[in-house]
């Protein structure tokens, strides 16, 4: 009754935007968190792959606390030092020269979208600006992220979209050479579609691209919003495939749960912006940058990497197990701490029977149960998590 009566509220004065799950949830730590009646939940969602580190992460907790006592904001026409080291962080991490801060995935993607269109035109001039992005895959909500995303059922009652923007099938390279003539300036893809039913590029795909991209003068822009910052067991997914791009979108679990986006780039992409070609007020603010700075130290780090690459593959072994003792199961998929399964029915009631017994999922693609989650989980957790799932299934069984 007491979530209730805060949903009753919520239902008053929020949009409803969101098919949200009936719970108030109040307070988080590690892989649990509670809601208002104080019962405890097991986190297999993170907050969407956001908090990797898990909820109120103790070192993440400090970095932003104490940056709070010395600044909180100035806006992006001064220099602030979380955030320039933050920026070399990245580019000793990564592929990047350079670094773009925002304050969400659509943003990064915003700008990606952008930075592709604005080198063509330096680089070729005007006409070279359309981008070639994959069948099934989500980019974001604003109308740019949205005209990139290739699934029309999130198009609907705002069109028109965007104009310059095709797709092709995922893991079609035929199709895709195809598509790549003198009016393109980049081609975008997620390296592990998520939002799409957590379907992996296959592994010569995208090593294909990246000389596809080379031959015809293209940017590869990879959005790593949903798999990167160790979520695949990599820092990034696209290290698994031995591959980089020239701009790559992050967000999620860089703060592991302050709002936070980067959009990284090669330098030779990057010096098409110049001042005034694009900005963000909040972006890459001082305690954000510091809380990021505290996560990305913990989630780079080589033995936690590992240590998320077995328990993905504990995860992923316990998954298959399950799909030969239940027939509802169709198909598994994943990699590191990122997986989902194909059910031959609608995923709701599942994600629901979880719920009740303490285990927090999600559906995407109405049939996937997509399960992410936090990279500090324990094997017991793992376990515990496994038992919830296989009793709901049995239900749904029976």
């Amino acid at each position: 009754m007491v979530n209730q009566r805060w949903m009753e509220k919520a239902d008053r004065v929020i949009m409803h935007t969101y098919g949200r799950q009936p719970l108030v949830l109040v307070k988080g730590e590690g892989c649990r968190v509670w809601d208002e009646a104080g019962k405890t939940y097991l986190d297999f969602v993170a907050g969407l792959a956001v908090c990797n580190l898990g909820h109120a992460h103790p070192a993440v907790a400090r970095a932003a606390a104490a940056q709070l006592d010395k600044l909180v904001h100035v806006s992006n026409l001064y220099y602030t030092t979380p955030q320039i080291e933050l920026a070399e962080d990245l580019v000793r991490l990564t592929f990047a020269d350079r670094v773009f801060f925002c304050n969400s995935g659509a943003e990064a993607i915003e700008a990606a979208i952008k930075l592709s269109r604005r080198w063509a035109a330096t680089r070729f001039g005007p006409g070279r600006h359309r981008i070639v992005c994959m069948a099934n895959s989500f980019h974001g909500r604003t109308l740019g992220a949205l005209s990139a995303t290739g699934q029309d059922k999130f198009w609907q009652g705002f069109e028109p979209l965007l104009p310059g923007f095709a797709f092709v099938p995922f893991n079609d390279l035929e199709s895709l050479k195809a598509a790549v003539d003198d009016s393109v300036c980049a081609v975008m893809l997620e390296p592990i579609q998520g939002e799409g039913g957590v379907k992996p590029a296959d592994p010569d795909f995208l090593p294909a691209v990246r000389r596809l991209c080379n031959e015809r003068s293209v940017l590869l822009v990879f959005d790593e919003v949903q798999t990167g910052l160790g979520r695949t067991g990599r820092l990034f997914a696209h290290e698994r495939f031995g591959v980089a791009p020239d701009i790559m979108a992050i967000a999620k679990a860089l703060a592991n749960g302050l709002p936070m986006g980067a959009l990284l780039a090669k330098e030779e992409a990057a010096q098409a912006f110049v001042p005034g070609t694009h900005a963000s007020t909040f972006g890459g603010g001082p305690v954000i940058a510091a809380a990021a700075r505290a996560a990305l130290e913990i989630l780079s780090n080589s033995d936690f990497l590992a240590s998320v690459r077995e328990k993905g593959e504990y995860l992923g072994e316990q998954l298959r197990r399950l799909q030969n003792r239940f027939p509802a199961i169709q198909e598994v998929r994943g990699v590191g701490l990122m997986w989902g399964f194909d059910l031959n029915t609608e995923g709701a009631p599942l994600v629901a029977a979880c719920r009740q017994r303490g285990l927090l999922v999600n559906c995407t693609q109405n049939t996937v149960i997509r399960l992410l989650p936090p990279l500090t989980i324990e094997r017991a957790e793992l376990d515990e998590g496994l038992a919830i799932l296989t009793a709901a299934l049995e239900t749904l069984s029976t």
